[in-house]
């Protein structure tokens, strides 16, 4: 927008320019040659008259003295002098033409017949364009020969020249000053739209606390402060979401927590036949337990506004490995963790440990004692890579589709159906992304790859289990 608004100012001073410029120019050209016209019209006219009692009279004298004037006017203006008689023949010429005839010259002949003639030509000799003048030398109303004065216009043309290139200078000028203004005025008008959309990415990002500052232009200040209040109302009624959901889930907590201890009091009161029923209720109890811890787990990973950091996507994962091989020891399993590199990746620490807390969690599900459960990690292109193998029944391309909304899980998997769902969310949020396939010996493959860090590069490590 910047570019777009200097090259408007530019492109109209430059037709203002054009219009004033270029008609001030031709007008000073055409003002010089008429003075020029003038000045040499003056000259032969004085010259005619210096030399009329010579011609009228055949006076030597006379003509001895004009010829004198017109080898000094040369001297002194650079123009050269041709009287002539009636018959067109030279009596004085400041180039020595004397007796030649200039009868055929147009403006001569013109001069012999009483009108005065002014006009151009290009002299090969002198290289430049000459000005003649030719008048008639005349005396109660007969002619008796003329005067033609010839100019060169190279000084006029210089001067011509000289006022083209002022002009030019300025129309430079004007056109720099008018670009300085434009590159002002564009950024005083896009400074506010830059930080109005740095403001907006931000707020898509998920920062709902940020505002754009109210600045430039009326039109957008109107336009930050219709964001401004746009970005507080979604604030308020997501805080006001978050708030609720948060209270609504603390809330169920507690009864929850009550029924569940009466449901275990009454194992001993209820008889055989009532102990499939009450295995069934707390059952049903455990699941909507869970049910609301998954739903404050997606309030804050909807409003994780934690920036992300460098972290070592290997190192991490070892951790949690760690703290997950006694879980696995007492249920059979087998978990083993490999890596083929230490590739250091732009997340959140805790939003990448609880990722694969839900990934271990759903592997740990879906196979049974004796089953095995690979954690690796890898450098893949400007990704960091997380694999999650276990070797279960694996899901259908149908089951993958919907693995990720929320709420959906298998009819044989226990949990809320949410696992996968708050761990796509935080993947998002770092900029990353996470999928399912098929393992090639059978079961299925949680990946998730996370940008790697500026400048990071993944090195060889070894495997442990």
């Amino acid at each position: 927008m910047t570019a777009r608004l200097l090259v408007a100012a530019v492109g109209m001073t430059t037709v203002v320019l054009a219009a004033l410029v270029v008609p001030l120019g031709i007008a000073n050209a055409r003002s010089e040659r008429r003075d020029l016209e003038s000045k040499v019209e003056r000259d032969a006219q004085a010259l005619s008259s210096i030399v009329e009692d010579g011609l009228e009279r055949a006076d030597p004298a006379v003509i001895a003295s004009g010829a004198r004037v017109a080898r000094a006017y040369e001297a002194r203006t650079g123009g050269r002098v041709v009287v002539v008689r009636r018959n067109g023949v030279a009596v004085v010429d400041s180039e020595g033409g004397v007796g030649r005839s200039f009868r055929s010259r147009p403006e001569i002949a013109a001069a012999l017949d009483g009108r005065i003639s002014v006009g151009t030509r290009p002299s090969r000799t002198l290289g430049t364009d000459l000005l003649y003048v030719a008048v008639p030398v005349a005396s109660s109303g007969r002619v008796h020969g003329a005067v033609r004065v010839t100019y060169p216009t190279s000084e006029a043309d210089r001067r011509v020249r000289r006022f083209w290139l002022v002009l030019g200078a300025i129309s430079l000028s004007a056109l720099a000053a008018a670009a300085v203004v434009g590159v002002l005025l564009a950024r005083w008008a896009t400074r506010p739209l830059t930080k109005l959309e740095s403001a907006a990415g931000r707020a898509g990002a998920g920062d709902l606390t940020i505002r754009a500052p109210v600045e430039g232009p009326h039109e957008v200040r109107s336009v930050a402060t219709a964001f401004n209040t746009m970005v507080g109302r979604l604030e308020e009624l997501l805080s006001a979401q978050e708030a609720f959901v948060a209270d609504a889930s603390h809330q169920l907590r507690t009864p929850l927590t009550g029924l569940r201890l009466r449901l275990e009091n009454l194992e001993r009161d209820v008889g055989s036949e009532g102990e499939a029923s009450l295995a069934a209720a707390t059952a049903e109890v455990e699941r909507l337990s869970d049910l609301v811890d998954g739903l404050l787990a997606i309030a804050r990973a909807d409003h994780v506004t934690r920036p992300p950091g460098d972290v070592d996507l290997a190192a991490v994962v070892r951790d949690r490995v760690d703290a997950w091989a006694a879980l696995a020891e007492e249920r059979g399993l087998g978990l083993r963790f490999g890596s083929s590199s230490t590739p250091v990746v732009r997340a959140g620490r805790d939003r990448v440990e609880q990722v694969l807390d839900n990934l271990l969690s759903n592997a740990f599900e879906a196979v049974g004692p004796g089953g095995e459960v690979e954690v690796s990690t890898a450098a893949t292109g400007a990704y960091g890579e997380l694999r999650v193998r276990d070797d279960g029944p694996g899901l259908s391309d149908e089951e993958k589709l919907h693995a990720f909304d929320r709420f959906w899980r298998k009819r044989t998997t226990p949990g809320s159906g949410l696992g996968l769902a708050i761990s796509r969310r935080l993947v998002e949020l770092d900029g990353g992304t996470i999928h399912l396939e098929d393992a090639p010996a059978g079961g299925a493959v949680a990946v998730v790859r996370l940008p790697l860090a500026s400048g990071a590069a993944g090195g060889t490590s070894g495997s442990g289990s």
